[in-house]
């Protein structure tokens, strides 16, 4: 499993339109990476991070197949803290790449002087998601609401 740096030139692939996965031999699973309105999304955020970052979500690639996307949601914050979100495609999980895009996450914020921690939420009800945060050094620091996912539980760890 190996993390490439995604385009907005991939996420017009991946919603459908020519480009950068062919161009480098990328395919995807079955069904896609994810929804439409959510990769829309996330290209939306990865532009802004772009901007104001310069780089922040990756495509979670196995066998030159996008199985995943995994990214920073905003630039780290004045304490060094920044949250991350990840996301394996449906047929393709079970297989421990979340734990290990996670895992790359991390060893690409070490990298990175001005990130200290790293943040995630999952909700309550999600334990799979919860595993993958365990296992990767996370602790749970707290819980709160939103409006739209109920209860989630907030993740922190430090960054060595």
């Amino acid at each position: 499993m190996t993390l490439i740096e995604a385009t907005d030139e991939h996420f017009a692939w991946m919603l459908g339109g020519f480009g950068a996965g062919p161009r480098f031999g990328l395919t995807l699973p079955p069904g896609g990476v994810d929804e439409p309105s959510t990769l829309e999304l996330l290209r939306r955020m990865t532009g802004e991070m772009l901007r104001q970052y310069g780089h922040g979500t990756w495509l979670v690639i196995e066998r030159n197949e996008v199985v995943g996307l995994c990214g920073y949601k905003k630039p780290p914050d004045d304490n060094g803290t920044v949250a991350i979100g990840y996301g394996i495609a449906a047929s393709r999980r079970g297989r421990g790449l979340a734990t290990c895009a996670v895992s790359e996450l991390l060893r690409c914020a070490a990298t990175e002087p001005m990130i200290r921690f790293m943040t995630a939420e999952t909700s309550i009800n999600n334990s799979a998601s919860q595993r993958v945060l365990i296992k990767t050094g996370f602790k749970p620091a707290g819980t709160r609401i939103d409006q739209e996912d109920g209860e989630l539980i907030v993740w922190r760890r430090a960054i060595p």
